[in-house]
């Protein structure tokens, strides 16, 4: 059967960014079939609900999911089970893409765009597996109600076994196609929970972790030792609440967060989700200025692991180099390439 891309483009700058990967991918892999569906916002408008259950088939059933971003001030006042980022926690959860994968590499042209000195971040190349679809952002109970005469908020911590287990063996295997260090991070010095995850962990590379070192370190020591000294790591392993904010963090030492892609994986076989991690950004939005290269460092991704294309991967990421390297830059690069621009270059690259 021919492989299926499902372009969700979603809202602000993400039918930007992805008319910049569909350009490339159609340019680069002409075989694959490329669909596309709506989601976030754009859904919401059209449909009533962020993501609608044919979107979600459609999904289950494509090679590979790419994603643009949702959300903007204009569904700000929507129900919380209505706002388009709820439609990308269902994306998340009905796809059951459980390993979120955020490379924080530093391509040697970026060095100077950092936020940190240039020794800090040359040769920067880590991953940082984050567990998607548990913790606190899906436990329950959870809500805002009174007790005792006060007003009260409260979210659920929570993972089981297997949860963990999965999460950790993924990042036992990327690892062994790296440099074979994992940092799994947590707080289990004041978190029940966290203590938990440091057990499972600990477990988990006891029987599926042969041939890779674990260390462990709190969530906030790792958030201070990736400014200190980024290059220590490898793979970080996180947990849905604290991988949210490393790979963030992750991000801005690369030079600028329009150059961070991500893939959302499940079990073997089934479609991987991958979007960049830059977005809506609605100030920006509609004025051609977007850096398309997250989102087409996402299709890299894409290739490499959902739709078994390493040679394409390889030659996209080259080429992303290379442009870069020949002076090609965005705005937040400090350049004055438009997106379409910025996506030339890298197409003359290849």
């Amino acid at each position: 059967m021919k492989q299926t891309l499902l372009l969700l483009p979603g809202d602000g700058i993400g039918p930007e960014v992805c008319a910049e990967a569909r350009r490339v991918a159609e340019a680069l892999v002409p075989d694959i079939l490329i669909e596309e569906g709506l989601v976030g916002g754009a859904s919401l408008d059209a449909h009533g609900v962020p993501l609608t259950e044919e979107t979600l088939t459609r999904a289950r059933q494509a090679s590979a999911v790419l994603l643009g971003a949702v959300g903007g001030p204009k569904w700000a006042a929507a129900a919380r089970d209505k706002r388009p980022e709820a439609g990308l926690l269902s994306l998340r959860k009905g796809m059951d893409v459980f390993a979120n994968l955020r490379p924080a590499y530093c391509f040697p042209a970026l060095a100077e765009a950092s936020s940190l000195k240039p020794d800090r971040v040359e040769g920067l190349d880590l991953m940082i597996v984050r567990e998607l679809t548990g913790g606190v952002y899906f436990g329950t109970p959870r809500g805002i109600d009174e007790a005792g005469g006060l007003r009260r908020g409260y979210d659920t911590a929570i993972y089981t076994h297997p949860e963990v287990e999965r999460i950790a063996r993924t990042a036992f295997e990327v690892a062994r196609g790296r440099k074979a260090r994992v940092c799994s991070v947590e707080k289990s010095n004041v978190m029940e929970s966290g203590l938990f995850w440091r057990q499972e962990v600990t477990l988990a590379h006891a029987e599926f972790g042969g041939g890779v070192e674990l260390t462990h370190m709190y969530a906030d020591a790792c958030a201070m030792e990736l400014v200190r000294q980024p290059k220590q790591f490898d793979v970080i392993l996180a947990d849905n609440l604290f991988g949210d904010l490393i790979s963030d963090e992750a991000a801005m030492l690369t030079g600028s967060i329009g150059m961070l892609p991500s893939a959302s994986l499940g079990a073997p076989g089934m479609p991987g989700l991958f979007e960049p991690v830059h977005g809506s950004a609605p100030d920006i939005a509609g004025q051609g200025i977007a850096n398309p290269c997250a989102a087409i460092l996402s299709l890299e991704m894409a290739l490499r692991w959902s739709l078994g294309k390493e040679k394409a991967a390889d030659a996209l990421f080259a080429a992303v180099g290379k442009a870069l390297d020949r002076g090609a830059r965005t705005r937040d690069l400090g350049g004055a390439l438009t997106t379409p621009q910025m996506t030339d270059a890298i197409l003359a690259a290849l």
